[in-house]
């Protein structure tokens, strides 16, 4: 329970303004979400969250590293995660039936009665999504200290250079300029 409580926060108590708050997501917070895609995972996290009455505008800014597997070659490659993510969170009275008609992402409602904010599966999200799609190194880095040098030539001789005049297209280009 102490770590539910860890990403909670008691927003009643607030004045209006900014708070900042930071939190250092790592291994053990990711498990309880199952399997991930990485490892390693020193991620920092800082919230401010501006209160306003009847609204709280959360700005979550996404930090640190993680390990993952090379879309490429296979061996770990270690990330830099930067990213910035704004929640809009409103007060209502029917905060299930706002939050099923909202059509935006980045809106969420709570009900006027609550008393906590709980950010632990914004967190998880805006990590997770810091991460790009294509886990590899750039073009310039391609054969240095964290790329599988074995399967970089294996990949290579795989696609072989296509040679410039191939014989199969050569009735063609007889139509070319027609």
């Amino acid at each position: 329970m102490a770590s539910r409580r860890e990403y909670e926060i008691a927003f009643v108590g607030l004045k209006p303004g900014l708070h900042e708050f930071f939190y250092e997501p790592d291994d053990k917070f990711f498990e309880e979400f199952g399997p991930q895609d990485f490892h390693n995972c020193k991620a920092n996290v800082k919230l401010v969250l501006e209160k306003n009455t009847g609204f709280m505008m959360l700005k979550f800014e996404v930090g640190g590293t993680v390990e993952v597997g090379c879309d490429r070659c296979g061996n770990d490659l270690p990330l830099e995660l930067w990213d910035e993510f704004e929640m809009l969170v409103k007060m209502t009275d029917e905060p299930e039936k706002m939050n099923e008609e909202e059509e935006s992402p980045d809106v969420f409602y709570i009900s006027r009665t609550e008393s906590h904010l709980h950010v632990k599966n914004w967190i998880y999200e805006f990590v997770s999504l810091s991460i790009p799609m294509h886990k590899m190194c750039k073009e310039s880095e391609i054969g240095g200290p964290f790329c599988n040098k074995e399967v970089l030539a294996k990949l290579q001789n795989m696609n072989p250079q296509q040679p410039e005049n191939k014989q199969i297209w050569k009735d063609l280009d007889k139509f070319r300029n027609e």
